[in-house]
């Protein structure tokens, strides 16, 4: 104890003593115990939260990337007027919204060919 007294910079055993209780009682009647989890857990936790946002980033762009080449394919192929490209954009918001992104690609055929909705 007294090489951690100097650590928390407590000036007497008492004092100390003083401050584990209170550490202790709070949380014992703590509903959110994270302001007594270790330090060094909280800031594994956090840098494991930060790489999987870099990574979720690097994904995304990624994947973005890889969509505007494909629409620059399709678009250099394909004769379609505003006034279709604004209708199919809203259908596709409304898709998305409705399926919450999962949308596949045999339902598109099935639009595109009169076979669905």
């Amino acid at each position: 104890m007294d090489s951690l007294l100097e650590m928390d910079n407590c000036k007497s055993r008492s004092e100390f003593i003083d401050k584990a209780l209170s550490f202790y009682m709070g949380y014992l009647v703590s509903e959110d115990t994270t302001g007594y989890l270790s330090k060094l857990l909280i800031s594994a936790i956090q840098g494991i939260l930060k790489e999987t946002e870099n990574r979720n980033s690097n994904n995304l762009f990624r994947l973005s990337v890889e969509m505007n080449m494909m629409m620059h394919i399709l678009a250099a192929g394909l004769e379609i007027s505003d006034e279709e490209l604004r209708s199919l954009r809203g259908r596709c918001v409304q898709q998305v919204k409705k399926t919450r992104g999962k949308v596949s690609m045999e339902e598109a055929i099935k639009f595109q060919q009169g076979i669905g909705e």
